[in-house]
């Protein structure tokens, strides 16, 4: 069984030698490790991918677990391989309502063989479409209404709902580095709205079309602390339009067809296992490191 074990706390000394003599001391195989400091947040992270036998997953994470109590650590120990035939999904958004409507409908038809565990969201806006399918809605967004989104609460809620992988659906908030390193390994898929790495940022249709573009894209792709998203594109979908085509009919276009195309096929991908994050590179899962 294929496990990830990510690490997370304050920046210390000695913090990754207990958890990486416990697993080899399990005899696990080792497949990928990582560790960072972040120097201004005094902050340490860990990923360990390893193998070892499923009847050792419980009672690796509750042995893992104490380890990171001792030390100040959040362990979380999770496996693909768990919940395979049906994996837990959080979806969550802001404004747009396409990309999580195409994702519970691709569900609901089989194109998509996962749960809906929760819906997360900074906004109330897509609350209807969570009602609407009977899935539990969250809100994650300061109750002043200015769209900050509680972290913090964000991960509680995923812990809570057992979520194996996170969907950011047009979530229009950045995640912290402790967040993405909590759920690194692969645990993460966004959508962006635009053709990476040549339009990154938040307006990719108006830079596109300033540069006279007549093809437009969206990428879904694994988030990843601290890097672009240059080596971790999952899937991309484009159109392309006629010379003089306008701006707003684009993106029109682009919300309402293109990009719930992409992040339906990107997260089908994941969930059925054809693509994998090693080593921050998106590799075909038959493929041998």
């Amino acid at each position: 069984m294929e496990i990830i074990v990510t690490a997370v706390g304050p920046d210390n000394v000695r913090l990754a030698d207990p958890i990486i003599h416990h697993v080899t001391g399990r005899g696990a195989n080792i497949g990928e490790i990582q560790m960072y400091d972040h120097d201004e947040e005094a902050l340490f992270a860990m990923l360990l991918r390893i193998s070892l036998p499923a009847d050792e997953l419980a009672s690796l994470r509750s042995e893992l677990q104490e380890i990171g109590a001792h030390k100040r650590l959040s362990v979380r120990v999770w496996s693909p391989d768990e919940r395979a035939s049906r994996p837990r999904l959080a979806i969550c958004t802001t404004y747009r309502p396409e990309p999580a409507l195409a994702v519970l409908r691709a569900i609901r038809d089989g194109q998509i063989k996962a749960e809906p565990a929760v819906m997360l969201g900074n906004r109330n806006a897509c609350r209807g479409i969570a009602e609407q399918f009977g899935i539990p809605w969250e809100n994650i967004g300061a109750k002043d209404r200015s769209g900050a989104a509680n972290d913090e609460l964000m991960i509680e809620l995923l812990d809570q709902y057992e979520v194996d992988y996170i969907v950011l659906a047009r979530y229009m908030r950045v995640l912290p580095p402790a967040t993405c390193w909590k759920f690194a390994g692969g645990r993460i898929i966004n959508l962006h709205h635009g053709l990476l790495p040549s339009f990154p940022g938040l307006r990719p249709y108006h830079d596109a079309f300033a540069g006279r573009m007549l093809t437009y894209g969206a990428t879904c792709h694994f988030i990843v602390p601290e890097l672009d998203a240059g080596n971790q594109i999952i899937n991309q979908s484009t159109f392309t339009i006629q010379p003089g085509a306008k701006l707003d009919d684009i993106i029109r276009r682009g919300e309402e067809d293109n990009e719930p195309r992409c992040l339906v096929e990107g997260v089908r991908r994941v969930v059925d296992r054809e693509v994998q994050l090693h080593f921050h590179r998106v590799i075909a899962r038959t493929a041998r490191y």
